[in-house]
């Protein structure tokens, strides 16, 4: 299948998502499509998978037009699309989500699960397909939509950054399948602002900066020109804070938690004013958990969290909320945001207004000055699922209430380039220098070195104490996550 990509535009309002966009996708390929959030990149994805409808342009299929209009259109000429944020029903079995949309499509209404083993299996899956979505992890959600699609008949597969949040034995395992599937004539787009990931999977790499398409390039990859042609300059991280405080944030003594899959007990922490504590591990290794724990969400079954001396554990998540306890999700648009609402209507939410009405020009003028402030991609009557992933995390933090005593972040930076990830630790660092603790999971080994003081790593239900981030490697903390080195260190 060779498609061709012919001045496609798409505006919201006055933003210019695409801008007569041009690109040939090679057969059999694998090319990634590079650009900072915000240029454009899922847009243009969306669009030829049919979940958006373009406001101008034309896109070919076999040198003849295509009329895409919906994603069972795409699905129909053989485009689909597995998305950043999960589109499974997590309420659901594997086996009624595999069901979804079949009656009225080309398929039987109940898909051949021998053939959806085989798939797996020729892939290195290991799926089971008899269980529930609720007890998979990202990575294995991930799976569910790439077997479902490629039973479906797709030949063009579109990956909007498929590594976010999962291990990197399963990135590994996913690259693996990619390769093979380029290999047997599917065509690949991966869609992603990790440049050593472009780098080591993709033939080919698209580059968009502000809803335009600037130069396709060939492998291997200059690197530094990537970020160039991405931002028109070159980037570095920013440098972390490292202002502790001598005074305690909060203490956590011998908490434990279980959930379907988790046993975790006796964890312990003293963390100081001005702190950053990274968590490390695979997904569903307790991270999330133990955030929310922190947060309120949930009760632990034993321990105690403190707050300076205030014991505040069973209380619930309201209160932590009051003593300056904030946490932020990594699922945006599943816990952190509301679909269809629009920024002003979020911010209004999340203030805290005297009486019961609302002061119509009191929360514009309100809402214009955190999206200055936080450099959003939008205006108040924006919806939030028309924002980039990096435009949402900035919109969630943006509502963060004043005074923050604690920050309980689930990775970040997920999904956001490089410009986006040192704008974020800016402001985290600023934090950070007013007395703010921060603790963060993240799947980036190099982020929770650069930026933590110290780390605690969860592996099967154990939890290490923390340990300074100055005396491990990337080296040591990928086999620590792994489970070993773990019986020579103290819980």
């Amino acid at each position: 299948m060779h498609i061709k990509i012919r001045e496609v535009s798409k505006f919201y309002g006055s933003l210019k998502a695409n801008d007569a966009v041009s690109l040939d996708i090679p057969q059999g390929k694998i090319m990634g499509i590079l650009g900072e959030n915000g240029a454009g990149k899922s847009t243009l994805m969306k669009i030829l998978s049919g979940l958006v409808k373009k406001d101008g342009g034309e896109i070919l299929v076999n040198d003849c037009q295509a009329v895409i209009n919906s994603p069972k259109d795409g699905i129909q000429i053989g485009i689909g699309m597995l998305h950043q944020e999960p589109r499974d029903f997590i309420s659901m079995s594997i086996k009624e989500n595999l069901q979804v949309g079949l009656a009225n499509s080309n398929r039987k209404s109940y898909p051949d699960f021998k053939v959806l083993e085989k798939i797996s299996e020729a892939l290195g899956f290991r799926l089971d397909l008899s269980g529930d979505v609720s007890r998979l992890t990202v990575g294995e959600r991930q799976e569910l939509e790439l077997l479902r699609l490629l039973w479906l008949g797709v030949e063009l597969l579109i990956l909007d950054e498929p590594t976010t949040g999962i291990s990197a034995g399963q990135k590994d395992q996913l690259f693996t399948a990619l390769k093979k599937l380029a290999q047997e004539g599917k065509t690949i787009l991966f869609v992603s602002h990790k440049l050593d990931e472009i780098q080591a999977l993709c033939d080919q790499a698209a580059v968009m900066r502000k809803g335009k398409m600037v130069k396709v390039l060939n492998s291997p990859f200059d690197q530094n020109k990537m970020v160039e042609l991405m931002f028109g300059r070159s980037l570095t991280r920013i440098s972390p804070c490292r202002s502790v405080s001598h005074d305690l944030c909060i203490k956590v003594e011998g908490l434990a938690f279980e959930d379907f899959r988790l046993n975790i007990k006796d964890i312990n922490l003293d963390l100081k004013k001005g702190e950053v504590v990274g968590l490390a591990g695979m997904a569903g290794s307790g991270q999330r958990q133990f955030l929310q724990a922190l947060a309120g969400f949930i009760q632990p079954v034993h321990g105690t969290i403190y707050l300076g001396s205030a014991k505040i554990n069973g209380k619930n998540c309201f209160h932590f909320q009051r003593q300056g306890i904030h946490y932020v999700p990594s699922s945006r648009l599943e816990e952190g945001l509301l679909s269809g609402m629009t920024l002003e209507e979020h911010y209004c939410l999340a203030q805290q207004e005297d009486g019961f009405f609302i002061r119509k020009k009191n929360n514009v003028i309100h809402s214009r000055e955190r999206i200055s402030t936080f450099r959003i991609k939008g205006t108040e009557s924006s919806r939030v699922e028309e924002l980039s992933g990096g435009n949402q995390q900035r919109m969630l933090l943006s509502m963060l209430r004043e005074p923050a005593r604690l920050l309980l972040l689930d990775d970040p930076t997920r999904g956001l380039d490089i410009e986006s990830s040192n704008w974020i630790w800016s402001l985290l660092r600023d934090r950070c220098q007013h007395d703010t603790s921060i603790i963060f999971s993240s799947s980036d080994l190099e982020e929770l070195l650069f930026y933590s003081d110290r780390i605690m790593v969860f592996f099967g239900g154990t939890v290490t104490r923390p340990l300074p981030a100055s005396e491990l490697t990337e080296e040591r903390l990928g086999a620590m996550i792994g489970g070993k080195e773990l019986s020579n260190i103290e819980a």
